[in-house]
């Protein structure tokens, strides 16, 4: 019997409800909630293949335990296994004290998970060693608030998107990072072309296709850009004179410092035209509502902190905050980012929005919890965290829900660190992600569909997340490992006294955690799960006898500050942290897919999702290319100063000279060699301690690799993923990927300077099912060349390529199309390598993940006549999730219009 659970998808922050349609055990189909106010029914294209995802092949499913570095994880029970964990943990805070030990979670938790570590760590160990993967995100927005505002509370709502007048996005790629949101300022566009919208990023990305005006700055000059509109409106008269009075203060010590920010000086240091930036002043200058979006590419920064800062002062010295329309609005990375901050889990911060410096903050969830006080001593950020864990101090620690062998700056490092850690418990729903490889202990946990509990989205509405089937094998939801892990460290530590964990569900935890809430800017006091499920998600605050939450904040010009007032904050422009230069005269950006999440532990399982962006590939400006006589598709070494990528390079038309650009999602799983932060640097921010992941200088060079390799094979993909992947160490160059919209498959290619031991390919080829059965095989041993095709039932359904791979394209065209014809046995038989005829064309590049349309298709129907109505029409591309809507546009643009008789 088919049933529908109402949820909340677990990707970004725009905390899109969802429909699960599954039968009581097994998720059969999502759907958008058309009741949920994020979504109206809308999701992307992560979130509509959300139940094509979370192979069960790719779970972790019982306990796994190993009693020594140099032996292999083996099956346990919880019993044992938290038994075990237990008695490391009493042990090595009894030897070394509680800041000997460390917790780092994830943005992806929920609320009540978060609040079960932050209780288990301060609490109970006595440490604030709590830190997450939010301080890659998330963190210089945090600072940039309450330096500015007084508080971590984003003032505005999704419905300030429609009724905006001029909107400025800075440092995101919103139509990737949060199509839904983008999906919705398309359509207020479209009803309203006089809205106008300004687009901040050194890339000329599918976001900057709804701009009236782009400004390509250089990369990590934006705090120049906000100081240098800032001193345009002040000389055209475009502040409003009266809210700086009346509601801030620090204005006059800003205004000095911006006075040498001249039109001139800014345009020349970020790259861009006098008349841009005047033009942009004046956009903001004379809208009546002004609303700026901004992520990554402002918080990820040296800067960060000063970024997020002086945007704010825009908003401050124009009054353009607490009206419809009007205000600054973080686009959060994470889906509950913003419960792990109100729920205090990133080390200097405390449940409720309070800060664990604060003596009285302290004493006041000391308090509320039982005892006698909470840790003193400040705790280790992320970075921080690491390099303690690397140098030995931090002697037993405890990962959830998050990949830092992957997602971490400076991988080789972070590898070395979990390396030398003598016990590392991983908390994970999947076994397959790179930081697994070190757990000496392995918790498997529930995920998404799986459990129950409350997220915050971006605009601050707490949402129930509804549990629709059993996780799998002995899976169990994250805060009941917890709190079973601290009721056992208990009884070691605080032998005798009342349990601080008798939790007997995930709302247990929530209205326990509800009362530090009251009364300060979060105020959760009126809310319950009961409530949330009878008048839909709430934005915070709510109090205690509320009937519906606060839209925007600071509406009558108060502030949580010490006299009320907002704080301007000046601060000069600061150069990124490493400069070109003659060895690494390229800046390397990273950042998101449109298609895939993070370190692909998820979205890495569904073919589907590899199906626009299959491989990764770093991304160069043509005259980039052309001085360094590079091609398309040709292998090239990326170097930094930290390490090297072997990896394809392709002409990105979005780049400036000088740029380069490389997907964040590539970790060591899918790409030989640690991944895209293998080149990034671990420089942070001195005020939020967030990372400059966006920002590091690189050199390219090509390389030589004369014996290639690529295999294709149908079937259980993760398991021959598992098998396989260990056998391609000695390849310089070596990625994985799915493939197929119909049938998956595993997708491999390979490089190196020799070929290898006939006895390592007959390894391969016996994982790969072509050591048996009706396979087709050709063998050159004087060019080292080896074909093989494995067919059944007229169709190939493994194949693969040794020494040579022209062919590669062609073949794969033929395995999608299902064909097996004499012409693929004739090349196959004969000393070829470039497919018949020359023909390289094949694969289909899909264009529309949603609908599962290929690029092939869209061009097609161009070719008929069709208009991008018409598209949408037959093929149905367009008409989801919409993420493809503009590169369909470039389609119709750079498409010849049909001859008319």
């Amino acid at each position: 019997m088919r049933m529908t659970t109402a949820s909340t998808c677990c990707y970004c922050g725009v905390g899109c409800g969802v429909l699960i349609e599954h039968d009581g055990e097994r998720i059969l189909d999502v759907a958008g909630d058309p009741k949920h106010p994020a979504n109206f029914g809308k999701l992307c294209s992560k979130g509509s293949t959300l139940h094509l995802t979370g192979d069960r092949d790719a779970r972790a499913l019982y306990p796994e335990l190993r009693l020594g570095k140099a032996l292999a994880r083996s099956r346990s029970d919880w019993d044992s296994a938290l038994e075990h964990a237990a008695n490391v943990f009493a042990e090595t805070i009894r030897e070394h004290g509680p800041d000997s030990v460390a917790f780092y979670v994830s943005g992806q938790l929920l609320s009540e998970d978060y609040y079960a570590f932050n209780k288990l760590a301060r609490a109970l160990v006595g440490t604030n060693n709590i830190d997450s993967n939010s301080r890659l995100c998330m963190s210089s927005a945090v600072v940039g608030y309450k330096r500015s505002l007084g508080a971590d509370a984003p003032p505005c709502s999704y419905e300030d998107i429609e009724q905006s007048d001029c909107l400025l996005i800075a440092g995101s790629n919103m139509a990737y990072a949060h199509p839904v949101l983008f999906r919705r300022l398309e359509e207020a566009k479209a009803r309203r072309p006089e809205m106008k919208i300004i687009v901040v990023d050194p890339r000329r990305t599918d976001t900057c296709e709804l701009a009236d005006l782009h400004l390509a700055i250089q990369p990590g000059t934006d705090v120049a850009l906000f100081h240098g509109l800032l001193h345009i409106l002040m000389w055209e008269g475009w502040i409003d004179r009266r809210f700086i009075d009346a509601h801030t203060e620090g204005f006059d010590i800003l205004k000095s410092l911006v006075r040498d920010y001249s039109p001139a000086m800014v345009a020349d240091l970020c790259g861009i035209a006098v008349e841009d930036l005047q033009s942009c002043a004046r956009l903001i200058g004379s809208a009546p509502a002004f609303l700026s979006l901004w992520c990554m590419g402002l918080n990820q920064s040296t800067a960060g902190s000063a970024k997020n800062s002086a945007l704010i002062n825009l908003h401050l010295a124009t009054g353009q905050i607490g009206r419809p329309g009007a205000g600054p609005f973080s686009l959060t990375g994470q889906p509950n980012a913003m419960g792990g901050r109100e729920t205090g889990t990133l080390a200097n911060l405390l449940p409720g929005h309070r800060d664990a410096a604060n003596a009285s903050h302290r004493s006041e969830v000391a308090d509320h919890w039982g005892i006698e006080q909470l840790p003193k001593s400040p705790g280790l950020s992320a970075i921080e965290l690491f390099e303690a864990v690397r140098d030995g101090r931090i002697k037993a620690l405890w990962i959830a829900c998050t990949n830092p062998a992957q997602s971490l700056p400076d991988q080789q490092k972070i590898h070395e660190a979990l390396a030398a850690c003598p016990f590392v418990v991983v908390q994970e729903a999947f076994f397959t992600t790179e930081t697994c490889r070190h757990a000496d202990l392995l918790l498997p946990a529930a995920s998404w569909g799986e459990k129950e509990g409350t997220v915050t989205n971006s605009e601050r509405r707490v949402s129930h997340v509804r549990r629709a089937v059993p996780a799998p094998g002995e899976a169990r939801a994250d805060w009941a490992i917890t709190c079973d892990f601290a009721r056992r460290l208990e009884r070691r530590l605080r032998p005798g006294q009342p349990s601080l964990f008798a939790f007997d569900s995930a709302e247990a935890l929530f209205e326990e955690y509800k009362p530090l809430t009251a009364g300060r800017d979060l105020d959760y006091s009126g809310l319950s799960y009961a409530l949330i499920d009878a008048l839909g998600p709430q934005q915070w605050p709510f109090p205690a006898g509320s009937e519906q939450g606060t839209a925007r904040l600071y509406g009558d010009g108060a502030f949580p500050t010490a006299n009320g007032r907002a704080r301007f904050i000046a601060e000069q422009f600061q150069a990124p942290k490493e400069k070109r230069e003659a060895r690494f005269p390229l800046t390397l950006n990273t950042g998101r897919l449109r298609d895939q999440w993070h370190g692909m532990s998820r979205t890495g399982t569904a073919a589907r999702l590899f199906g626009h962006v299959e491989e990764a590939l770093l991304g160069m400006s043509g005259d980039d290319m052309r001085r360094r006589r590079l091609l398309d598709g040709q292998l090239v070494k990326v170097k930094s100063r930290r390490g090297s990528l072997i990896l394809p390079v392709q002409k990105d038309d979005s780049l400036r000279t000088g740029q380069a650009f490389l997907p964040m999602h590539w970790g060591d799983r899918f790409l030989k060699g640690l991944g895209s932060n293998v080149l990034t640097l671990a420089s942070v921010d001195p005020l939020s301690k967030q990372p400059e992941l966006k920002h590091a200088g690189i050199e390219v060079e090509p390389v030589e690799l004369p014996w290639q390799f690529f295999a294709l094979v149908e079937g259980t993909v993760q398991e021959r993923f598992e098998a396989l992947r260990p056998l391609f160490e000695r390849f310089a160059y070596a990625s994985f990927s799915l493939g197929g919209r119909e049938r998956p498959a595993l997708l491999i290619r390979a490089a190196g300077n020799t070929a290898p031991a006939a006895a390592e390919l007959e390894t391969i080829d016996r994982l790969l099912g072509l050591d048996q059965g009706p396979v087709l095989a050709y063998d050159d041993p004087r060019r080292a060349v080896g074909k093989r095709v494995r067919i059944e039932d007229g169709r190939i359904v493994a194949l693969r390529l040794a020494g040579e791979t022209a062919a590669r394209q062609w073949l794969r065209g033929l395995w999608e199309n299902g064909t097996a014809d004499a012409e693929l046995r004739r090349w196959l038989l004969a000393p070829l390598s470039a497919p018949p005829g020359g023909t390289a064309a094949g694969s289909e590049r899909t264009l529309c993940n949603c609908m599962n349309v290929s690029q092939s298709a869209v061009r097609a129907g161009i070719e008929r006549g069709l208009d991008l109505a018409g598209l949408k029409q037959e093929l149905g591309c367009g008409t989801s999730c919409g993420s493809c809507v503009p590169e369909i546009k470039r389609l119709l643009a750079s498409q010849p219009a049909p001859a008319h008789p």
